[in-house]
């Protein structure tokens, strides 16, 4: 149990390693001392000068209902429905068709080691 001053709060006490999730409890006066502390939205602080609570940017944080509104479904663009596939790379080395689209000389030079390789067999064969 740690107790903490209300005129001296200290975010690394109140939350250690900045995790947020620790069980607090809060009197009735801590909360009065926040008021003066911090301020309301209507009322400014007491204790700070010309300090008011940051206002909420969204009035309505039902995000999900608002996302399904007509009035933000018409202005939306519509969704974009076909994905386009990225082509398979090719490796030339293994892909006899894609080697001679880069380098036509490649079908002859293909040839010329096969017959190598076949004329290199019938010699050893005898």
């Amino acid at each position: 149990v740690t107790l903490l001053s209300i005129q001296r709060l200290n975010l690394l006490r109140l939350a250690p390693g900045g995790h947020v999730g620790r069980f607090c409890i809060w009197t009735e006066d801590a909360f009065r001392e926040l008021d003066k502390l911090y301020g309301t939205w209507k009322t400014k602080s007491v204790r700070k000068t010309d300090y008011n609570l940051p206002m909420p940017l969204m009035t309505n944080s039902d995000l999900g209902r608002l996302l399904q509104a007509t009035e933000i479904q018409n202005v939306l663009r519509a969704p974009i429905k076909r994905q386009q596939r990225r082509k398979v790379k090719k490796n030339p080395l293994k892909n006899m068709s894609l080697m001679v689209r880069l380098n036509p000389y490649s079908s002859i030079q293909k040839r010329r080691s096969l017959a190598q390789i076949v004329k290199g067999r019938s010699t050893t064969k005898r």
